[in-house]
């Protein structure tokens, strides 16, 4: 008994130091609120506003895991995921307006603008029952704006109300 307890924990102490942890994220941050312009082959010219938001969970190593949304003037908003592995970036997301659901998928570059904020330039492709489209946009972080700290509510003094002894 001694012996197959012995080999048994023998075998789980081999098997446990092949497993090895998740190693901590440990590249560069490109969350973010972006303003971007681009040109579309169908739409021509456009504005948006895109938002990558790092989901610290799935990132880990090299690889930044984003969660990404792109709102337009129109108020749609697409949402999808991003990846990037050191300053280059994958992104996809879905073009559903109600009607219809399509897809995007791009590629973009990430370069370093200031010290806290970034750009990005995105080659995409959306395809459609016509062969698709493509496009690019060239996006900047906004810069964070600071509100100012309200005063704290003054508190009422408290009266006593004379005792009725």
């Amino acid at each position: 008994m001694k012996k197959l307890f012995l080999v048994t924990l023998v075998l789980l102490s081999a098997h446990l130091s092949n497993v090895q942890a998740k190693e901590a994220f440990a590249g560069p941050n490109f969350s973010g609120v972006y303003a971007c312009k681009g040109q579309n082959s169908k739409v021509g010219e456009y504005e948006v506003v895109a938002t990558l938001k790092l989901n610290k969970a799935a990132s880990h190593g090299e690889f930044g895991v984003y969660d990404f949304n792109t709102a337009t003037e129109n108020a749609l908003v697409y949402r999808g995921q991003a990846i990037a592995r050191g300053y280059e970036m994958a992104m996809t997301f879905n073009l559903t307006d109600g009607r219809t659901g399509d897809y995007s998928t791009g590629i973009a570059s990430v370069q370093k603008i200031s010290n806290t904020r970034w750009a990005y330039k995105n080659h995409y492709y959306e395809p459609d029952e016509n062969g698709g489209d493509s496009g690019s946009e060239y996006c900047v972080m906004q810069k964070v704006v600071k509100t100012a700290k309200l005063p704290k509510k003054i508190k009422k003094p408290t009266v006593s109300s004379p005792s009725l002894s």
